[in-house]
């Protein structure tokens, strides 16, 4: 069984990625469905705040923070090679810097600052804000369903 201070990384590992699990399924499961029912340019103004706050210390730290972790997670089961929930480890620490962190970079962020260089208003927004919120939506399921697989594959480790 794991102990001692890698147990703790394990427990703060299953609590973060937990976290992020969380705020992904909001948005999959009700934010994007509201703003999308908004008129265009109340949908891409209230992204684009969205967006900039996301960006706030509290949120960053979470999620920059979780796969800061995942990666010394994968870095000491990499060293101590435990007898038991080195494939959890290994899974976990993969699917959020992959599946979560990973797509957020190549997919979410990308589309992100498409949206922000755009005028709430004006006709290439409202023509965007459809594929936008089809795209953004569709790769933050896939960030949700990583995070939540990781965040069980780190409670499995622990069992």
């Amino acid at each position: 069984m794991i102990d001692g201070p890698y147990f703790v990384l394990v427990v703060i590992g299953v609590v973060g990625t937990g976290l992020v699990a969380g705020v992904f399924c909001a948005f999959s499961t009700f934010v994007m469905r509201g703003l999308a029912a908004l008129p265009p340019a109340q949908g891409v103004a209230a992204m684009k705040a969205i967006n900039v706050t996301a960006l706030a210390p509290a949120f960053m730290l979470v999620f920059l923070g979780t796969a800061v972790l995942c990666a010394v997670i994968a870095v000491v089961t990499f060293v101590l090679w435990p007898d038991e929930g080195l494939v959890e480890l290994l899974l976990g620490s993969g699917l959020y810097l992959f599946g979560s962190f990973g797509v957020t970079m190549v997919a979410n962020v990308p589309r992100n600052d498409t949206l922000l260089k755009l005028d709430a208003g004006t006709p290439e927004a409202a023509d965007y804000w459809p594929t936008y919120v089809r795209q953004w939506t569709a790769w933050n399921h896939v960030r949700m369903v990583a995070s939540a697989a990781a965040t069980v594959a780190y409670a499995l480790a622990l069992s």
